[in-house]
């Protein structure tokens, strides 16, 4: 506690104490005699003051060079206000300490500044250091917040990364074990060969070329050697191959279907589009139209001209066509029952050629002697034959 300006504890007021009975006051007497030869009143038996004074009355050594100065005066001066401050203060008397007092008024300023705002809503006045403490804790508390909140998303991007790793892993294992399992296990090993569609062609000889394959997995078949294996077989114009896992292959066979007869020294022959003789025959098929070729012309320029002409025809004009003659592959000519003939020309536009000539065919009755001129698919003519003579 600081001490005002111009304090003198020289003048701090001395509370009177009660005078003691006379008893207790001539002991008291008796006592202070014997310490220092003073009386009550505070004098010396030589008269001197108290401070030192020899009983002859004048000042010791060590008391004159105490009492020199304005501050050994006053320093004195406090000394003896103080111990009789503590003389006069009674038995039942506590001790105020000025420290305790000023923290006990603090505490009750806080106290009423707590029952004025319960909430807390008003901001008390702190001192600088005082707010820098707490603006260090804000800050330290929302950098542990920070902190926190990044380790939370750190922890969720390192999860959602360490399942899609663990998704893809699984997935590739899976497809692995699968292309392992269907390439090297004999799980998937081919047990059984279905031939399908075979009418002209030996369904067991198409077995027995092919069973080579028995006992590779299905993901192993040398299907370059089937191919090898199934060109042997002329009635076949094409197959299709499909698997049925996990033991089972099956191989659709289309055959070759005759499209003309050709006449030879023994029958006829029946010819696809490709010239691929059929199968013979000792008579003519119904419905077959003869092409005009010699065995020895099959797959030459007017007979794939005949064969593409005749594949163009309507199903109800081609079972009336008899015969089919071309020297070249621009003037083919269609024979019919009734014995008209069809100028057809090139194969070009055959489509067309064929709608025109039923157009033709429905105007104009057919007898033996029209000829039905299609060459040119835009513009149909109708006309008599030429005579051969």
């Amino acid at each position: 506690m600081k001490r005002p300006e111009g304090f003198d504890p020289g003048s701090l007021p001395v509370p009177e104490r009660p005078a003691p009975p006379h008893e207790d006051r001539a002991a008291s007497d008796t006592d202070a005699s014997a310490r220092g030869g003073a009386t009550p009143g505070g004098a010396t038996p030589g008269g001197a003051t108290p401070g030192g004074a020899t009983p002859g009355g004048a000042p010791s050594d060590g008391a004159r060079s105490l009492l020199t100065g304005a501050t050994g005066q006053r320093l004195g001066a406090g000394i003896t206000a103080l111990a009789s401050r503590f003389r006069a203060l009674s038995p039942d008397e506590d001790f105020v300490d000025p420290v305790a007092q000023e923290r006990a008024a603090a505490r009750a300023a806080r106290a009423a500044e707590a029952a004025e705002d319960p909430d807390g809503d008003h901001e008390r006045p702190l001192g600088a250091g005082v707010r820098a403490a707490e603006t260090a804790r804000e800050a330290r508390r929302r950098r542990r917040l920070v902190e926190r909140q990044e380790v939370r998303r750190f922890t969720r991007r390192s999860r959602h990364r360490r399942a899609a790793w663990l998704t893809s892993g699984a997935v590739l294992l899976v497809l692995v074990l699968s292309v392992v399992v269907a390439v090297y296990s004999p799980l998937m090993a081919l047990r059984t060969i279905e031939v399908r569609g075979t009418d002209r062609v030996d369904r067991q000889q198409v077995l027995h070329a092919v069973d080579g394959q028995l006992g590779t997995p299905l993901a192993r078949i040398d299907f370059g050697a089937i191919k090898r294996q199934l060109a042997g077989f002329p009635l076949i114009a094409s197959y299709v191959t499909e698997e049925a896992p996990p033991h089972t292959l099956v191989i659709t066979v289309t055959e070759r279907e005759p499209i003309v007869a050709v006449k030879t020294g023994s029958g006829y022959d029946l010819v696809d589009p490709a010239g691929i003789v059929v199968e013979s025959d000792p008579k003519q098929p119904a419905g077959m139209p003869l092409a005009a070729v010699q065995p020895s012309q099959l797959g030459s320029t007017a007979f794939r001209s005949m064969t593409e002409v005749v594949l163009a025809l309507p199903t109800s004009v081609r079972s009336t066509v008899t015969q089919v003659t071309a020297s070249t592959s621009d003037d083919v000519t269609l024979t019919l029952h009734s014995g008209a003939k069809v100028v057809w020309g090139s194969p070009d536009d055959s489509a067309a050629k064929a709608r025109l000539l039923a157009a033709l065919m429905t105007s104009q009755a057919p007898s033996g002697k029209v000829e039905y001129d299609v060459s040119a698919p835009d513009n149909g003519i109708v006309r008599q034959q030429r005579s051969a003579g």
